[in-house]
């Protein structure tokens, strides 16, 4: 198992299952970070203050882990995010590691539609 896979699963593990984004950020995420979600600043400090609400501060919110992908200096999480009052919505984060701390992200979102044209889910 490379290193960035091994800290990629850490990562995901606390931010996702356990919904600790500050301990997260704080292990695994460099100052330097970039973020190329438009609504959010650059920098750990911007992305926890962005985050904490839908995962910390949201009890019934629940990110299940569908895959994690991880090649070389890049890693992906495909999961099924739920929150009360919301569609359901199927994310794709894409992270980019350097010496072993994660400094770029990029994300893609689609609404779990409530019919669908055939009979295999989004999952």
């Amino acid at each position: 198992m490379s290193d960035n896979r091994a800290a990629f699963e850490q990562f995901c593990d606390l931010f996702y299952s356990r919904k600790r984004v500050a301990d997260a950020f704080a292990l695994l995420v460099a100052p330097g970070y970039r973020q190329h979600n438009p609504t959010i600043a650059d920098g750990p400090v911007a992305a926890v203050a962005a985050l904490t609400p839908k995962f910390d501060g949201s009890p019934d919110a629940r990110f299940e882990i569908q895959r994690i992908i991880v090649d070389g200096d890049l890693a992906m999480v495909h999961v099924k995010a739920s929150r009360p009052g919301v569609p359901d919505a199927a994310v794709a984060d894409i992270y980019r590691f350097e010496d072993g701390r994660i400094v770029e992200h990029w994300d893609v979102l689609q609404q779990v539609p409530v019919h669908a044209v055939h009979d295999h889910p989004m999952f």
